[in-house]
């Protein structure tokens, strides 16, 4: 008889046990999910600030460049506002986060329902500073971030849920040489650019952006601008010397506000110094024939990659094979050389932080 009761009990409690264990189960499925969302899930939107290294299209169609044949040859096979023959630096960025590239600033109102993968505000030739370029610089840009964002075209869940990419520095320092700056006070407005950037950093930050990366500066004394004058056989020190300068500050500057922030690794910076060294001392490994070389040139100084004379007749010459090249024009790399600069960048610990 008692073991017959403790059956009808045990069949009478059981639908009870279940839901608490159903609900505990759910509770814990709910706190796992939590926990997801929180550390191990990748960014759903993607904010771009800078130069022309990640620059996809807001450079006006009139100025020199991204929007003028030859660029673009590769990809999509036509000008598409890209300061290279093909993808660049955030076409990359974005496909390793499995995310499409985000829409350029300039076009939002042309291509709305794109605006959930992020917003581009990169523009070709600018700095944190003024430099010769009349787009608007790195003060600007976050200015139109903001403004985007009172609009309500970004929740604060849409925010938090993404992360900026910051390209800058170089074209502040190609404007300093340009406009006489002498080598003596070099060091002290390499200090100023830093600071800057740093105050640009924690602005995107106050805007909502929770995990925020800083391209270090790429060594500028390899630029083929630069190389020109040893017919494109080395690079010069002296120019790399001052980038390493720039990128300690820049490492010191990161350093002391992850100390700062409540999470230690809001801001993250992606060593481009290194992953261009490493892909130029190993060009074979990475498929590249001509190291220094760029594929497009004028046909003499006057001219550049892009230029046309007054009859509209070309006044450049491209590679045969843009895909062997690490060097696009006197500035920037060719699809292939970003692709080669990113492939380095997944073999370090750094690019992991980014989808998490």
């Amino acid at each position: 008889m008692m073991d017959s009761l403790k059956q009808l009990f045990f069949l009478l409690c059981l639908p009870l046990v279940l839901v608490l264990l159903s609900g505990q189960m759910g509770l814990l499925l709910t706190e796992a999910r939590l926990q997801r969302d929180q550390f191990n899930y990748p960014p759903t939107k993607l904010f771009v600030f800078g130069d022309s290294y990640a620059d996809t299209g807001n450079t006006r169609k009139d100025l020199p460049g991204s929007w003028k044949d030859p660029y673009g040859i590769t990809f999509p096979g036509k000008p598409a506002g890209r300061f290279s023959d093909g993808r660049v630096f955030t076409d990359y960025i974005a496909k390793y986060l499995g995310l499409k590239s985000p829409l350029p600033y300039e076009l939002r109102n042309l291509m709305p329902q794109h605006m959930k993968y992020g917003m581009n505000f990169a523009f070709g030739g600018t700095g944190v500073f003024n430099t010769s370029s009349t787009n608007p610089n790195m003060t600007i840009q976050i200015d139109f971030f903001k403004q985007i964002i009172e609009e309500k075209l970004y929740t604060a869940s849409d925010l938090s849920n993404s992360f900026a990419y910051i390209s800058v520095a170089g074209n502040d320092y190609n404007f300093y040489l340009a406009t006489n700056g002498s080598a003596q006070g070099f060091p002290s407005f390499i200090a100023s650019v830093v600071n800057q950037t740093t105050k640009d950093l924690i602005r995107i930050k106050g805007l909502g952006v929770k995990k925020i990366v800083v391209g270090g500066l790429q060594p500028l004394g390899c630029l083929p601008l630069i190389t020109t004058s040893s017919s494109f056989q080395r690079c010069n020190d002296t120019f790399n010397n001052l980038v390493v300068l720039h990128n300690n500050l820049l490492n010191q500057a990161v350093t002391k506000l992850n100390q700062v922030s409540k999470d230690n690794s809001t801001f993250v910076i992606l060593d481009l110094y290194d992953s261009f060294m490493s892909v130029l001392n190993h060009t074979l490994t990475n498929n590249i024939k001509d190291k220094l070389k760029p594929c497009c040139v004028g046909v003499s100084s006057q001219y550049s990659c892009g230029s046309v004379d007054e009859n509209n007749v070309k006044k450049y010459k491209v590679c045969d094979n843009p895909k062997s090249a690490f060097f696009w024009d006197v500035f920037h790399p060719t699809q292939a050389g970003w692709h080669a600069v990113c492939n380095k960048l997944k073999t370090m610990s750094v690019l992991h932080q980014l989808r998490y």
